[in-house]
């Protein structure tokens, strides 16, 4: 731990902000400034990860840190001091206020930014999570001249450097050049994520975004000249966890997936601390399997027709650049099967005795990452065609994949479906997400023997499960609604006449 023993007058300390909806604690990955560093308002200063999200931090205000008060790797709590500033002024926000404007915005659960509110001075808030002043006004930079004095009084903070005037007609525009040396460069925390996955150093990277910023394509191409030495070939991306793949595809989408640890020469065994996302994901499951009585159905279906229906979709002109797969259909035949069986999509309230019954439909996915298991859901995704379906299931894949799901993401499910057939396993018996009240679990599709209008042919054959509350779904609703999703998957002509 860093500490200051000087009790500078002026000083604040930032505590840590529920990031979330309802986290306690988060853990501290990375230190962006060190005592001594000044910061200013909006500097991002630590990046931190919870339960259900890894996001970057910035600090409310002006001035000089003082201390910092966790090492990486510690686990803190809500609400506990991280760092200490002493501010220039008496203009900056008190802690609590910046903390409670942190945490109001992290649990809108935006991703991106939004308008400010209308005030004169800019509202602290968490990178990625909230508001921002202009639509054009960098992040300060770490280093940066403009930082407030270090003691009190000092001068008042200096303006930011003036705007360029838009041109009246595009111009030619310099070659980009990556960050000076001493500056942090500008890029946003899912692109730093990806960075950090692929071992590209950021300072070395030549930004091509608006205003400097370092974009996907760009820490692509960087890795791709890393690994070739010539050329700017991106590197391609890996496929979804929880795409559906023919099996052949199955042993390497395996592959790619994090390996466990190394162990050290001569151990015997490694232990590695329970925190994060694995942490919540194990509490989840834990009280959902003891809670919710738990019955799981399983039917194996002919898929031909929907994975020949797939190929056709592909070279439509109406879902051109869209992601195009088994998975898309699958989801939509389980939201056609939900309007005909309404009751599976409700969830169990203990506390007022009460099933609610849920008039809207947020479809989640099932996706194994790097940090673990998450959940994200696709909100309202009854009310969708079938194109903005596919967008948002590719949006979420990519979400994921970037380690940039935010915790709004993740909230409010009410029914999930996860594909294990990616692995080349035929099925499973899933444990519902917490809330809800089924899951789908979708196994392998792979080419079987079947007998086809009288005679063994081989056919495209998958297996499903289906696992429900049965305190709220009894056999026969259960029954009813893995049994549509297998007509409709043998016979997609029926998302028509059913719809």
């Amino acid at each position: 731990m860093t500490t200051d023993t000087s009790a500078a007058a002026g000083a604040r300390e930032f505590r840590m902000p529920d990031v979330g909806e309802g986290l306690t604690e988060a853990e501290i990955l990375k230190w962006y400034v060190q005592p001594g560093d000044s910061v200013t308002d909006g500097q991002v200063v630590c990046e931190v990860e919870t339960a259900k999200a890894a996001v970057e931090l910035p600090i409310p205000y002006n001035g000089v840190v003082r201390a910092l008060h966790f090492e990486e790797g510690t686990t803190v709590d809500v609400g506990a001091p991280i760092i200490s500033v002493a501010v220039a002024g008496a203009d900056a926000p008190a802690a609590p206020e910046a903390a409670e404007a942190a945490q109001e915005s992290a649990e809108s659960g935006a991703a991106g930014t939004e308008e400010a509110a209308a005030a004169p001075a800019r509202t602290p808030v968490l990178v990625g999570y909230g508001v921002a002043e202009s639509s054009t006004k960098r992040r300060p930079r770490r280093g940066a001249t403009t930082a407030a004095a270090p003691v009190a009084p000092a001068a008042p903070e200096a303006p930011a450097a003036p705007e360029a005037p838009a041109a009246p007609a595009p111009a030619p525009e310099p070659a980009p050049s990556p960050a000076p040396a001493g500056e942090r460069p500008l890029a946003k925390p899912p692109v730093r994520k990806l960075a950090k996955d692929l071992g590209v150093d950021l300072a070395a990277v030549v930004p091509t975004g608006s205003d400097g910023i370092i974009t996907r394509d760009d820490v692509h191409a960087a890795a791709a000249r890393a690994a070739t030495g010539t050329g700017t070939t991106p590197v391609p991306e890996p496929e979804p966890a929880h795409e559906t793949a023919p099996e052949s595809a199955a042993p390497a989408r395996a592959a790619e997936q994090p390996a466990a640890p190394a162990a050290p020469a001569g151990a015997r065994e490694t232990r590695t601390p329970i925190k994060g996302v694995r942490k919540a994901t194990a509490a989840a499951m834990v009280g959902s399997a003891f809670t919710a009585p738990h019955v799981t159905e399983f039917v194996t279906v002919d898929v031909t027709r929907t994975v020949k229906l797939v190929e056709e979709l592909k070279s439509d002109r109406d879902m051109a650049g869209l992601r195009v797969n088994p998975l898309l259909l699958i989801a939509r035949a389980l939201l056609v099967a939900i309007k005909r069986n309404p009751g599976i999509n409700a969830a169990w309230d203990e506390a007022n005795q009460e099933i609610v019954q849920k008039h809207y439909v947020n479809l989640g996915i099932a996706a194994a990452t790097p940090r673990g298991l998450i959940v994200p859901n696709i909100k309202d995704a009854h009310e969708q065609t079938l194109p903005q379906l596919a967008a948002s299931l590719g949006d979420l894949v990519s979400t994921a994949r970037e380690g940039r799901t935010t915790p709004g993401a993740m909230q409010g499910g009410t029914v999930t479906i996860t594909n294990v057939g990616v692995f080349g396993v035929d099925s499973g018996t899933p444990i519902l997400n917490p809330g809800e009240a089924a899951i789908l679990a979708v196994g392998a599709i792979k080419p079987q023997p079947w007998v086809h209008k009288g005679k063994v042919k081989p056919r495209q054959v998958t297996t499903l499960a289906l696992s429900f509350d049965h305190r709220l779904v009894d056999g026969e609703l259960g029954s009813k609604a893995l049994a549509d999703v297998a007509a409709i998957l043998e016979r997609p002509k029926r998302l028509i006449t059913w719809a």
